[in-house]
């Protein structure tokens, strides 16, 4: 492919909206390409992956091609991140700019350049673990995430699924450790499916789905998704209920819980109950405590396990950001453990690889709460049939499971005093 002046202009312009960091790069660009119609499938593919490219490997692009200007990073991405030819880009990068990236080389620049993360958030990584695993971590968040999908095997098996993908020409196989999980060879417009159109499929992450059976809800329990958001693992929990019980979807934002019913019509699930809290004192969340089987709470975080899919995350949050989360994190977790009751389960999880949002918020909930005790991830996957060596906490990573990072630690509320 060619790029045109006029093409590469609109990549140019819209990277740096995207630089400038005022929200989700997925948002900013949707914005782009409303207000610029003209563009067809192909010219929004190449400016989406193009930015994205950027995002990805901002710094090692602004050292390869000596500038941070969007311009020179866009001709960056092209030759050295997607494949461009100097022929395909001629006559709109300049000579001397393209002859700088075709010979620059990373060798002996710091780690934190070469991995495309910001200084504090690889000291960060470095400092938990040792910087061999770093590096293999720092890598696999590089690469662009498959796509998954949850198959809602209330209503079809993951093989009747996989058949019907493979009549309609699209190449998938099972994920190795959900039971329900299936992943995409390439990235088609599955919304556009009649699969996803029936309701039979979701597009979810496979460690996201792990973390419905780590809960693994009964048919007949009472379950609340604490920071349900758009109800992604809320529509895992009531499949795996098989429609029966009750889950309650709770979360600080209506917006995003609006989502939600359109998702749980098409899936054909009724015993899903909605609402947006009014704070950590919610009376409705008050009515409940003490009385719910299973809590799930998948707590507001950094995100940074999801680097893959989401690059700018790393740019778009500080060290400080990180500490205020954390707080954040703990409050919840302390507000939806008062739901359960004894005998029940409480999940925290978070998509974040950082320690300070994840074993450091659920040891301080440990030593804090002693009446819940700790249950090991590793035996609760095993008893779904799911083989996956966790340890106590799950721990999941790119480079390893294939996953997005994901971590959870799983507790059980003692039936009377420790």
């Amino acid at each position: 492919m060619k790029a045109s002046a006029g093409l590469l202009a609109h990549a140019e312009t819209a990277l740096r909206e995207l630089l400038q960091f005022s929200g989700p790069a997925d948002q900013v660009l949707s914005r782009y390409f409303r207000a610029h119609p003209q563009l067809g499938q192909r010219d929004r593919a190449f400016v989406a992956e193009s930015g994205f490219a950027v995002l990805r490997r901002r710094r090692s692009l602004e050292a390869i091609s000596g500038s941070a200007e969007p311009r020179a990073l866009l001709a960056a991405a092209l030759m050295r991140v997607l494949g461009f030819s100097g022929r395909a880009l001629e006559g709109v990068v300049d000579a001397a700019l393209a002859e700088r990236i075709r010979g620059a080389r990373l060798d002996g620049l710091p780690d934190a350049v070469r991995v495309d993360l910001p200084d504090w958030l690889w000291q960060q990584v470095l400092a938990q673990e040792g910087r061999d695993e770093a590096l293999a971590l720092a890598h696999g968040l590089l690469n662009p995430a498959p796509l998954d999908l949850r198959v809602n095997v209330a209503r079809a098996s993951r093989e009747e699924v996989l058949a019907r993908l493979s009549r309609d020409g699209i190449e998938a196989g099972a994920t190795p450790y959900s039971p329900s999980g299936v992943r995409l060879a390439g990235k088609p417009a599955i919304n556009q499916h009649s699969l996803f159109r029936d309701g039979l499929i979701e597009v979810q992450d496979e460690g996201s789905q792990l973390l419905a059976y780590l809960l693994a809800p009964r048919r007949t329990e009472m379950v609340a998704d604490y920071c349900a958001g758009a109800g992604g693992k809320t529509l895992a929990l009531a499949m795996l209920m098989r429609g029966a019980g009750r889950v309650y979807a709770i979360d600080v934002s209506a917006k995003r819980l609006a989502a939600l019913g359109k998702r749980a019509a098409r899936a054909q699930v009724s015993n899903i109950h909605s609402w947006a809290l009014a704070s950590d004192n919610d009376p409705r969340a008050k009515r409940l405590g003490g009385k719910l089987d299973r809590v799930l709470v998948d707590a507001p975080c950094s995100g940074f396990g999801t680097l893959r899919r989401n690059p700018d995350l790393k740019w778009r949050h500080g060290p400080e950001a990180i500490t205020e989360l954390a707080q954040k994190q703990r409050r919840i977790l302390a507000a939806a453990a008062r739901l359960v009751k004894p005998g029940g389960r409480l999940l925290y999880a978070t998509c974040s690889l950082l320690r300070t949002e994840n074993d450091a918020v659920a040891d301080e909930f440990q030593a804090a709460s002693p009446d819940f005790r700790p249950l090991p991830c590793d035996e609760l996957l095993a008893t779904q049939r799911i083989p996956l060596e966790t340890g106590v906490r799950l721990r999941l990573a790119p480079h390893r499971q294939g996953t997005d990072g994901f971590f959870a630690a799983a507790f059980e509320r003692l039936r009377g005093p420790a």
